[in-house]
């Protein structure tokens, strides 16, 4: 068998066969045996894979042809074992990396992604990058459970959809600058020299993975066009500029298969330069089987081998026990599903990164002298403000409202978020924590005032059964909730926080922890949600008579509970559990005081006050669970009004991971900051932005929405048939793509063509310095094909002194205005008249020109050549499926009535026969009509099919076309063709033969 595997060797050097490898190591083994000895470690210092002077690939060729054939599959594994008679260790891939080092100990922690992309300061966001690489290295020397210099990041996923419940770990709608972020941030992962990696990232989650809902059974629909101008777009830059070592499949099928097995994984090496490190993600194999959700393969060495032939080199499963991935591919390979190639290829592409992070080098290498100490380094710790800062954006400043002055020396600094730093699952866990209160009071120091709160109520429950109150517990342990209390006593006291969609959560007065559920009771004993599950989440539903029932909220769907209801309720005892609604306890809510109340109270009088509001990352979206909107919280939006009326000097900064529907609160507040969760010095870095230490220049690289009814189903992912992001969205959004205000004012010169690009001169003209982001966008104004309405091009985050002028070159190259041609699956650059624009935003637009392309005109489709059905031009009612288990893209019809158009096809003297290739199962409709025009034009003819039997087994079926009334003479030139399908057919390719 020869798999496209086997063609991917790179780096030089002759490659034995593994037959003659295995037959030379035999013979290797038997003389040892013979003789009596062993390989010591001083003998193994001597192979040549221990040689850093030689070829990485003789090297790479060298150790593999001492593995034997069982250690060669251990290595496919995440989990590889050491071999010691040739003294090489364990390794493991997977270290979470993603705005810090995650899950090991204490590590400086940086923006949530989503921040540091909105800085759209590559240089900068490289800087943290390598100050992760160096923390991930630092960890090395301890070796604490988990540790790796493989690492999983940075997450490349294009946010396409806000409401995606992992927003805060990706980049931008946009394509470019996601890819520019994942490359700077890459490239400092690596240490930027390829050769020799400090760490070994892996960009997540190949491909099209942006909902949580059914992640692991929905198809994300990737046309020729969204795959190849948009999601792919993303995951190229880091690649092809060695940023990054590899791909994590993701969880999603895509156009029917899953991507675990997908052949694109294979395709994406075509972009690097040197051998990728594929990977799945956690449990994604067991997803494969007839047992998991997938049903796609019988059996785990079915779906092993399967995805080793598509691409994957390392399986993540089982945990720490390789013992089911070994032997499934042992069994594969016994089977013949596999071959021995298959196996080298994917160990010597786990080997060539080993050796590329130094792994065999005297000493570690280049970077095997790095210890703990670079960890939360002073140099971080400024890093780490800095960064916070810079991505901070101001979407809203009247009246110079913003910054607060040298004269402003009492603050109040209230909200659910103002005395806490909230962490995200994929956060590392700071060393410690500056709150905005505690940020502010720092820059003010002893001759300003701060106060302030969280503003949020402080509740008692009154079980109106049984008169008694809700309980806790006291120290740092807790207790179970129990009803024991007659009177609202500090243990029956509970602050409540509005995250929004109804749900809350509960912190006990009595020690200050949150209340959650552990499977049994309801303890607080909790620093902050958290967990897989959350397990911290309830609601009070208001009842007609003014009760309330207390409701578990919580995500744990596979628990007890489910079946035991999800209200609270005593047990005999007094303490809370699970129980049905008809059961559940009744109470009285007393509000012994009101946060809103406090709040008000805390800003009169004062010179300013600052109103944190935002998000707890763990509840309303999150890993496995999508946003179920996009609002602030209820009691958080009245918070803001209340305390706005009472201070006009009233400066709200949302701290949250996506963009918000705000309502009313956009128009009616004077100033208006934004901040992702920002790592754990956010508050010192609010405090340099709200008093003007730092210029707000961080930028939106997502559009805000006025409402979700702007957007389409979260599951669609056709971004130019649906109008998604600010490419093509023709709506009147909240805040536009690229916006951000600044402290001073910019002015714009004329665009200038120049070699390579276009210039621009930045004038600030404003009385302070500032940092301004000179966006660059095109748009074609003709084309055969539906053209984005703006497409950022380039960026350049520029700093500049009041009344200083720089001119701004941004990089714009022909082969840019490429855009894929269905009709030949290519890049095409179409002929034609481009306007080229510079602007603060992508609706900012300060400067424009034309550009006069000399290109292609694509000409008519010419559909007597084999057409693949997935290459249409517009459709309703289909969707893309696997045309087989390996490889291909088939269309079906999901409804009766569905339909594909093929545009400006050429139909010669007329159209005269149809053919096509087709599968059709049980209750399929086997009927495929040709009509001209329109789905509803003329019919030229109908092809049928009785069934296939299988979606995977297709015939061919063809018809006579004949002509429609009234042609004209010379024939149907560059006509559209529509094919109507019957419900359930697949279609994988047709063609459509002149007439004579």
């Amino acid at each position: 068998m020869t798999t496209r595997r086997g063609l991917r060797h790179r780096g030089g050097g002759r490659r034995r066969s593994w037959w003659a490898q295995r037959a030379a190591q035999g013979l290797a083994l038997a003389l040892v045996a013979a003789l009596g000895t062993a390989v010591d470690t001083s003998a193994a210092a001597a192979y040549p894979f221990r040689d850093p002077a030689l070829p990485l690939a003789e090297r790479v060729d060298d150790l593999l042809g001492r593995l034997t054939l069982d250690e060669r599959i251990s290595l496919l594994h995440q989990y590889e074992p050491a071999v010691p008679r040739l003294g090489v260790g364990a390794f493991r891939t997977g270290t979470e990396a993603l705005h810090g080092v995650a899950w090991l100990g204490e590590a400086t922690v940086f923006p949530q992604a989503l921040g540091l992309a909105s800085t759209w300061d590559p240089d900068l966001v490289r800087r943290v990058g390598s100050a992760v690489g160096d923390e991930d290295r630092g960890f090395q020397q301890e070796r604490p459970p988990g540790w790796g210099l493989n690492v999983w990041a940075p997450v490349v996923n294009l946010l396409r959809d806000p409401r995606w419940g992992r927003n805060e770990e990706g980049y931008s709608e946009d394509p470019y600058l996601t890819g520019a972020m994942a490359t700077a941030y890459g490239t400092g992962l690596t240490g930027g020299d390829p050769d020799h990696l400090k760490t070994a990232p892996t960009l997540k989650h190949f491909l099209g993975n942006n909902n949580e809902v059914h992640r692991d059974t929905t198809s994300s629909d990737l046309r020729p066009r969204v795959l190849k101008e948009y999601e792919e777009r993303a995951f190229e830059p880091p690649l092809s500029a060695g940023a990054a070592t590899g791909v994590m499949s993701s969880y999603n099928l895509v156009n029917g298969r899953p991507a675990t097995v997908s052949p694109l994984l294979d395709e994406a090496r075509d972009w690097s330069g040197r051998d990728l490190l594929n990977l799945t993600d956690a449990g994604a194999p067991d997803n494969l089987l007839t047992t998991g959700s997938q049903k796609y393969y019988g059996t785990l060495a079915e779906g092993d081998a399967a995805a080793l032939r598509a691409g994957v080199d390392s399986f993540t499963s089982d945990d720490a026990d390789p013992g089911p991935t070994t032997t499934a591919i042992r069994t594969a390979l016994d089977e013949g599903l596999l071959t021995g190639a298959d196996i080298d290829d994917a160990a010597r592409h786990i080997l060539g990164v080993r050796f590329r992070l130094g792994e065999f080098d005297p000493g570690g290498g280049r970077y095997g002298s790095i210890d703990a100490s670079v960890i939360n380094s002073p140099g971080h710790r400024a890093l780490a403000r800095r960064a916070a800062a810079e991505s901070m954006v101001l979407l809203k400043n009247t009246s110079r409202a913003l910054p607060l002055t040298a004269a402003t020396r009492s603050v109040a600094v209230v909200g659910p978020l103002s005395d806490t730093l909230y962490s995200d699952w994929y956060s590392g866990t700071p060393p410690y924590r500056v709150t905005p209160r505690e940020g502010i009071a720092a820059r003010l120091g002893a001759a300003g005032s701060v106060t302030g709160g969280e503003a949020v109520d402080r509740i008692a429950l009154k079980d109106t059964a049984t008169g008694k109150y809700v309980t806790a517990g006291t120290g740092a342990g807790g207790a179970p909730l129990r009803e024991s209390g007659t009177t609202a006593s500090d243990e029956a006291r509970f602050d409540v926080f509005d995250w929004g969609a109804g749900v809350l959560t509960l912190r006990a007065a009595a020690n200050g922890r949150y209340v959650g559920y552990d499977g049994v009771g309801f303890p607080n004993d909790q620093d902050q949600p958290n967990g897989w599950y959350v397990r911290q989440q309830f609601a009070l539903d208001r009842q007609d008579d003014g009760d309330y029932l207390l409701r578990y909220a919580g995500y744990d769907t596979a628990e007890s509970w489910w079946t035991q209801g999800t209200y609270l309720g005593p047990a005999a005892d007094g303490t809370l559990g699970l129980t049905t609604k008809d059961r559940a306890a009744h109470f009285t809510k007393d509000v012994l005081s009101s946060g809103t109340d406090q709040a008000v109270a805390a800003v009169e009088g004062k010179d300013a006050a600052v109103v944190v509001v935002g998000s707890m990352p763990a509840i309303n979206g999150r890993e496995a669970h999508d946003r179920p909107d996009m609002a602030l919280a209820p009691a958080q939006q009245a918070l803001v009004e209340s305390v706005r009326a009472a201070n006009p000097h009233t400066v709200v900064v949302v701290e949250n991971s996506y963009p918000t529907t705000l309502g009313d609160l956009a128009k009616d507040v004077p100033a208006l900051l934004w901040t992702t969760h920002a790592g754990q010095e956010t508050g010192n870095a609010l405090a340099d932005v709200l008093f003007g230490a730092t210029d707000p220049a961080g930028r939106l690289t997502q559009t805000w929405y006025r409402s979700e009814s702007d957007l389409p189903d979260l599951l669609d992912y056709d971004i130019i048939k649906g109008d998604r992001t600010y490419q093509y969205f023709r709506g009147e959004p909240l805040y536009p793509f690229g916006h951000g205000l600044s402290y001073t004012s910019f002015r714009y010169g004329p665009l200038t063509a120049v070699p390579g690009g276009y210039r621009v001169r930045v004038t600030n003209t404003g009385d302070r310095a500032g940092d301004e982001v000179v966006q660059l966008y095109t748009h074609q104004r003709a084309s055969r094909d539906k053209q984005p309405l703006k497409r950022l091009r380039a960026f350049a985050r520029v700093s500049l002194e009041p009344g200083s002028t720089k001119a701004v070159t941004l990089r714009l190259s022909r082969s840019d205005l490429a855009h894929w041609d269905v009709t030949r699956s290519k890049w095409v650059v179409e002929g034609g008249t481009y306007d080229v624009m510079a602007g603060a935003s992508s609706a900012d637009i300060r400067s424009r020109t034309r550009l006069t392309v000399h290109g292609e005109t694509i000409p008519p489709r010419d559909l007597a050549r084999p057409t693949r059905a997935e290459d249409f031009d517009d459709y309703d009612g289909v969707r893309l499926v696997d045309e087989s288990r390996a490889a291909g893209t088939a269309v079906q019809a999901a409804a009766a009535g569905a339909w594909t158009r093929y545009a400006d096809a050429d139909l010669g003297a007329g159209a005269g026969r149809f053919s096509a290739k087709v599968a059709c199962t049980a209750g399929c409709e086997g009927t495929l009509e040709v009509r001209l025009g329109s789905p509803s034009g003329p019919l030229l003819g109908t092809a049928r099919t009785a069934g296939t039997g299988s979606p995977y087994s297709y015939t061919s079926v063809s018809a006579d076309l004949r002509p429609p009334p009234g042609r004209a003479a010379h024939g149907e030139r560059a006509r559209d063709v529509c094919l109507v399908l019957g419900k359930g057919l697949r279609l994988a390719e047709f063609t459509v033969r002149p007439a004579g």
